[in-house]
């Protein structure tokens, strides 16, 4: 998921600074998870029983997919192919693996247009430019460490509060030199101008609004310095804040000469949509913009919900734990609208996440080759294994969504949700995925 334990592991360094912080002791109370049960199982299932009653989410869903088939034009418009790669630190290793899988598979389409926030801007590029650089994102998912990502800063302004961040981001910073080349600038360039796009979120800092980058345009511009930025771009796109120090940007405005500061993409979107160009003339014939049919692929590096951890009762583990929640929601109201988009354009939903049955025991701001290489590994055999893609926006799958409580009387249910076979069948088959 877009850098959410990152977040809280950040939020959680500055605080842990604090003088108060070492004042609190661990009070542990039982709780199921300290028992050894896993709390979304701690139900009571009365309650859930009565939230099925009324307006009922398959319902929902059933019914935006027969709106969505119901817009169908009579004459199809051209298919294209977005790709949306959300952050997640190293957790990107698993995106990574499912675009290798994918090229194995035969079946990877060129995509129109690819978006990328944080790790996913980082792999953006490559995926933009094709299976050829499929070594590329397998020799940086499952090789790198710590020190070829960042270096701490341990110094007395550091533990003061009175730097930027708490790691300094050189070490990327030169990883990204390595593989962001003139030859590689043209490439995207060509692609371009072919009409492909490639697009990368960032956040200004002062303004606190997202910022997207058109990398093809920058890299078509043929201005000097057009390099450099867009390595920059890259950086800031997965800047921590606190972290990670912000990334200066020189602009100008009416000619006079500035700098801007930008940070994690992550802060606005955990993924980010744009529609490719469509001519004016299917626009308005081939039904909402021109896009039915259309699919869209959305890989996130993680999990859709987060698993779950013990927690220390202390102020400064519960404030870095509410920020991880907060992301989490965040990332599946992303994921939510997205869905709708769908469902009004007519476009092919399509969604892979980390499966949630797969345990992932590091954070994702830790850079372990062993670590990552099993995470890089699972994509590539879901890819290769007969992958499935999620046609469902988050919430509709056993075990996720809300609890329902009218007692504290609560009981095991270890489904959660009706098991698949037992659900309302959808009176609307999936559409199929066409490809070009």
């Amino acid at each position: 998921m877009p850098n959410f334990r990152p977040w809280s592991m950040a939020l959680a360094a500055v605080f842990a600074c604090l003088p108060i912080g070492c004042q609190f002791n661990w009070f542990a109370p039982t709780t199921p998870l300290r028992e050894g049960l896993n709390p979304i199982e701690v139900r009571d299932v009365d309650g859930e029983a009565d939230a099925r009653n009324g307006l009922d989410k398959f319902d929902l869903f059933e019914r935006s997919e027969q709106l969505r088939l119901a817009s169908k034009p009579d004459v199809l418009p051209p298919v294209k192919n977005i790709l949306c790669l959300s952050g997640g630190g190293s957790y990107g290793a698993y995106t990574a693996g499912v675009l290798v899988g994918w090229t194995q598979s035969g079946i990877r389409p060129k995509f129109d247009v690819v978006t990328g926030v944080s790790t996913g801007a980082l792999i953006a590029p490559f995926a933009f430019l094709g299976s050829d650089y499929d070594s590329v994102l397998k020799t940086y998912y499952t090789t790198i460490r710590d020190r070829d990502v960042f270096r701490p800063r341990r110094t007395v302004r550091t533990i003061l509060l009175a730097t930027d961040s708490f790691a300094d981001s050189s070490p990327m910073a030169k990883k990204i030199e390595a593989v962001i080349t003139a030859e590689l600038l043209e490439k995207i360039a060509a692609e371009h101008a072919a009409g492909r796009r490639l697009y990368v979120a960032t956040t200004e800092l002062e303004s606190r609004r997202e910022v997207i980058w058109d990398l093809g345009a920058i890299a078509s511009a043929g201005k000097p310095g057009d390099l450099e930025l867009f390595r920059n771009i890259l950086l800031a796109s997965s800047a921590i804040p606190g972290f990670f120090p912000p990334v200066s940007i020189p602009i100008t405005v009416d000619g006079v000469p500035m700098q801007e500061s930008h940070v994690d993409g992550s802060l606005n979107h955990a993924i980010y949509f744009r529609a490719p160009h469509v001519p004016a003339e299917l626009r308005g014939e081939s039904g909402a913009g021109g896009l039915y049919g259309s699919n869209v692929y959305v890989i996130v590096a993680g999990k859709l919900y987060p698993d779950p951890d013990r927690v220390k009762l202390r102020s400064l583990t519960i404030a870095a734990n509410s920020v991880s929640t907060v992301l989490y929601s965040l990332a599946r109201g992303d994921l939510a609208r997205l869905y709708s988009t769908c469902v009004v354009t007519g476009m092919n939903y399509n969604l892979a996440a980390v499966p949630a049955a797969q345990r992932v025991d590091f954070s994702p701001t830790q850079f372990d080759p062993e670590d990552m290489t099993a995470l890089f590994e699972s994509g590539v055999a879901w890819s290769t294994g007969g992958a499935s893609w999620r046609s469902t926006p988050p919430g509709l799958e056993p075990g996720e969504g809300f609890f329902l409580r009218t007692t504290t009387d609560l009981k095991l249910d270890t489904i959660g949700l009706p098991p698949v076979n037992e659900r309302p069948r959808l009176l609307i088959p999936r559409a199929s995925v066409r490809q070009n």
